[in-house]
């Protein structure tokens, strides 16, 4: 398959005679003759088919059903622009484009007032304008917006008895009127189709949208071109509403459509009465149905870039759909707030925004942005539950939006998962706010179950990951629960345009971008749970595989303990949640450096201990960890000299020099404490020297971690031989374990075995520290740069953070190193190898709560034998318990997925039957009543939902059978009829 490239190469080949061929068409066909009749071709007309040529009559009949085509005059030496009024075409309406037989004669229609404010002088249009406006006064004209561009057409409207009045006429025509007396401007239906979907996708506001209409009218004068930009606007509104309640049923009722009646909601979250039938039907309950199956999951957020400007004139507006989409009805909501207690909110986790902005006010705004709810599983937006700041995310806006959501069709369902970036301090005040309005509530006998999302919680304190992480929640399934900072991005693409508007402008125009982007949801629903599924499938085979690897090694009696642990801890999260807290890692506990020097002289100054009948032996474990602060100084110095590059400043070299000169007097220092500990004097430069000087090659040592190029000279920027860094300390892993014997250095063996395992941890801990810290400064500075300088500024910080594991992982892999050199001991079963992968944020295990963890299985030190480590080491015992737990609620949710996601899948099906059943009681009722045109729809829509169910149902029965899921499931995948 040829690449982009290769083509555009060909083109290159081709461009010459694709330009030629373009200016042939520039001129008319050599016999010029009319593609019709044969006669003298005046007229090119651009819309029809290879632009063919007409004479006058042919032109003018040929164009009676495409009236807003656009055409060019043969002038003799070029084409050009005219109108087909020019030709004498007139639109007729009714009798089918005939003239009517009741109007002999065009009645003038005259008037002093018309549909625009702009008054346009025709004297200003040069000769040859590109829309010549009909101004006979015996035969008026009506400009006429179409996607094409601007049409003067003179109309011609029926006068038979009983004729609608000429707005209508125009409506019926597909003409929709600016005014409704004496219309002088209309918008095609296919325009304000073309705008509105112009603005869902690509953000277009009107006065950009009509300055392109006004650009393909004349590409040289569009600003002599009529200005209906106003007219447009409101049109569009008009238009808004119509298409709304054409969509959802309004049209073939009588009723008014009631709060959140004028939205499509989540095909695949159950909703009794729609796709879910608790009592009979197509969803029996067996048994073994899990308690959380039945459970609306919203999520919260607010959006502080959907601002408002203060209307200039709010008591003229008028609101057509209030309250009947997703944002709240105004009335009810400003009465919700006027009594609602600000209280200002002070975050005791960590400095949130949302809580501690909460009170930001910016005098020009009306409403600083916007928030509610949508379902956390699919992202759809919950109707009537979109409310508007005034002060930003404060606690009474967000209660009343959430208390919209709960209300809204769940009937029968008793659970909700709430999730919300700041829920543990949301959460503590929500029940009393409740409980405390007239203007809130919620259903009787819910359980609401607080949650952060994965994204969010990571900026929070520890505790909260696993009192709120989805991940500890049951029924929740496999998401991140951010879902709802996707949905923002299309709201964000009109924002700007909205911005400025009215204040029920504005909220009609974000309904329909909502209720838009739920539609879209709604028919790729069955392509998501698909691949949902997939993975499900995949996720729940690799956790079960992980879970009974830790699990089968366990000692049987400590899985039951675990196992009533989590049973309690889960039963208590409601009321306490810190019951969760049974799932966090201590790390505190490994020993450190610093605690193993401490037992060790507090060990060598013990009446008992055998270091007592050696007083020269004293001090040893300072001496000692004296020694391995140094190698850890010649890592660094090391690494440094490493990066230097080839060119390195006087100003490097000299840190270079100084940095050499302290370590040389610190191993000095060393050197000359040695005899005492050692028995013997130690010069480490001669040849002789007793030290092993295997493996004292810091590039070899490093090789798996160092990104430097390892074949550089190291004295390449020096000419002098000091290089305290390559010095090979008398430590008694550098002796050997054969020196150290001869001269009875055992017990300094065990000593520094000691040390090297507090150092391992020491290292390990520093490294898990780091990379959590990489990981707060992506989320809370890379990614929320605004400019060149602060990216530059964020990324610095992150090659810190990187600097900083890369030292401590060439500690540890020096100390394992030593540790091999050491006798009697097994501590490299448990420290094994550091690789560079180990060093990405997403294999940080030990700290299980950094972003992207929740899917990461144990690390190489879990690999080891549970029974034995636990058995003799509490730390051990209680890493074991944690990551046992952590791996656990993992298996669940994955198998809490698979059962979801089976569910889902029946729940949309039932969506669509029931949606396809609602359009076929809404054709017999209008096709009973004799609404031909009402029947017709209705009979189309029950189709298409009827097309979705099938094709629902289909590709649902092909993937299941490929990956049969374990698990209760409530009824079976049904084929839709009709």
């Amino acid at each position: 398959m040829q690449g982009q490239n290769e083509y555009l190469r060909q083109w290159k080949r081709k461009f010459k005679d694709y330009i030629d061929l373009l200016m042939v068409r520039e001129a008319p066909p050599l016999d010029r003759l009319c593609a019709v009749c044969k006669k003298d071709g005046v007229y090119k007309c651009h819309g029809c088919f290879n632009e063919p040529l007409f004479c006058t009559d042919c032109c003018r009949t040929q164009h009676q059903r495409h009236p807003f085509h656009r055409i060019s005059q043969w002038t003799g030496s070029f084409f050009q622009e005219t109108s087909l009024s020019k030709v004498g075409l007139h639109i007729h309406l009714a009798h089918d484009g005939t003239p009517c037989p009741s109007s002999t004669e065009y009645t003038s229609d005259l008037f002093e007032w018309s549909d625009t404010d702009e008054n346009i002088d025709y004297d200003d249009y040069p000769e040859g304008a590109s829309i010549p406006l009909v101004t006979d006064s015996d035969h008026p004209a009506i400009t006429i917006v179409d996607k094409s561009g601007v049409h003067s057409l003179s109309i011609w409207y029926c006068h038979c008895p009983g004729a609608l009045n000429r707005d209508m006429q125009l409506f019926q025509a597909g003409l929709f009127p600016a005014s409704f007396t004496r219309p002088k401007t209309a918008f095609t239906f296919s325009v304000l189709d073309d705008f509105l979907l112009d603005n869902l996708e690509c953000g277009t506001s009107a006065m950009n949208y009509y300055s392109k209409i006004r650009r393909l009218t004349s590409s040289i004068f569009p600003l002599m071109v009529p200005d209906h930009y106003r007219e447009l606007m409101r049109t569009a509104r008009q238009w808004r509403q119509c298409k709304l309640y054409k969509w959802h049923g309004f049209a073939h009722k009588d009723d008014e459509p009631k709060a959140g009646d004028l939205t499509l909601f989540c095909p695949a979250c159950p909703q009794l009465g729609i796709n879910l039938d608790l009592s009979t039907g197509t969803t029996t309950q067996p048994d073994d149905t899990p308690s959380w199956l039945f459970t609306r999951t919203l999520v919260m957020d607010g959006n502080f870039k959907a601002e408002h400007l203060h209307p200039v004139n709010p008591s003229d507006e008028v609101p057509l759909m209030d309250g009947l989409a997703f944002m709240v009805g105004d009335e009810r909501y400003k009465s919700h707030l006027s009594i609602a207690q600000d209280h200002v909110q002070k975050s005791d986790c960590n400095n949130h925004h949302a809580v501690n902005q909460a009170n930001a006010s910016r005098q020009k705004l009306e409403a600083t942005g916007i928030g509610g709810c949508a379902c956390a599983r699919h992202g759809c937006f919950v109707p009537h539950s979109m409310v508007d700041f005034q002060k930003g995310e404060r606690q009474m806006n967000m209660d009343y939006a959430l208390s919209q959501a709960l209300n809204y069709n769940t009937d029968g369902i008793s659970r909700a998962i709430i999730f919300y970036d700041i829920n543990c301090q949301y959460n503590k005040f929500f029940k009393d706010q409740i409980t405390s309005s007239m203007y809130l509530s919620i259903p009787f006998g819910m359980d609401i179950i607080p949650g952060i999302g994965l994204w969010h919680v990571h900026g929070h304190q520890d505790s909260c990951y696993v009192r709120y992480a989805s991940n500890f929640i049951h029924g929740t399934g496999r998401i991140d629960r951010e879902i709802m900072e996707t949905l923002w991005a299309s709201l964000n693409i009109i924002s700007p345009s909205a911005r400025g508007m009215g204040t029920p402008h504005r909220k009609e125009v974000l309904d329909y971008q909502m209720n838009d982007c739920n539609f879209m949801k709604m028919i790729r629903i069955t392509k998501f749970l698909c691949r949902k599924f997939k993975e499900a499938a995949r996720g729940a085979a690799e956790s079960k595989l992980s879970f009974q690897n830790i699990n089968e090694t366990a000692h049987p009696d400590m899985v039951i303990l675990w196992e009533a642990e989590e049973a309690l801890a889960q039963a208590n999260r409601l009321e306490d949640p810190a019951a969760m807290d049974i799932y966090e890692v201590r790390l505190e506990k490994a020993p450190t450096r610093k605690q193993q020097e401490l037992r060790l002289l507090q060990a060598q100054n013990h009446p008992d201990h055998l270091v007592t009948s050696s007083l020269s032996r004293r001090g040893a474990a300072t001496w000692l960890a004296t020694g391995l602060t140094i190698e850890e100084s010649k890592v660094s110095l090391s690494r440094d000299v490493k990066r230097l590059g080839r060119h390195p400043t006087d100003s490097q070299l000299l840190r270079v020099a100084r940095l050499r000169d302290k370590l040389q007097t610190r191993i000095t220092g060393f050197l000359e404490m040695a005899p005492t500990y050692l028995g013997f004097e130690v010069d480490a430069d001669e040849p002789d020297s007793p030290v092993d000087r295997v493996h004292n090659s810091l590039d070899e040592d490093y090789s798996d971690l160092d990104d430097c190029d390892h074949n550089l000279d190291l004295e390449i920027h020096h000419t002098s031989i000091f290089q305290p860094e390559l010095t090979i300390i008398p430590l008694p892993s550098n002796l050997g374990m054969v020196r150290c014997k001869e001269l009875g250095l055992t017990n300094l063996m065990k000593e520094e075995t000691a040390l090297r395992e507090g150092q391992a941890n020491d290292a390990l801990h520093a490294i898990r520290v780091h990379l959590g810290d990489k990981a707060i400064i992506f989320r809370s500075t890379v990614r929320s740069a605004k400019s060149q300088a602060s990216s530059t500024r964020a990324w610095t910080q992150v090659r810190l953070v990187e600097k900083a594991v890369d030292l401590n992982a060439r500690i540890y892999s020096k100390c394992w190193l030593q540790l091999a050199k050491l006798p009697d001991h097994d501590l490299l079963k448990k420290y094994l190898p550091l690789k560079k992968e180990h060093l990405k944020a997403s294999a940080a295990v030990a700290d299980p709560n950094a972003r992207g963890q929740r899917d990461a299985t144990l690390a190489w030190f879990w690999c080891m034998d549970v029974q034995g480590d636990t058995s003799g080491n509490d730390w051990m015992t209680e890493f074991y318990w944690v990551n046992w737990l952590r791996t656990k609620v993992l298996c669940d949710r994955w198998n809490e997925e698979v059962i979801l996601v089976k569910h889902e899948m029946q729940w949309s099906i039932n969506f669509f039957n029931h949606k396809a059943k609602q359009w076929l009681g809404h054709k017999d009722n209008a096709a009973s009543t004799g609404l031909t045109g009402h029947a017709c729809y209705a009979a189309r829509q029950s189709q298409i939902y009827h097309q979705l169910a099938a094709h629902a149902a289909d590709s649902f029965q092909k993937i299941i059978p490929v990956t049969q899921p374990e698990g209760p499931v409530v009824g079976q995948l049904i084929v839709p009829v009709g």
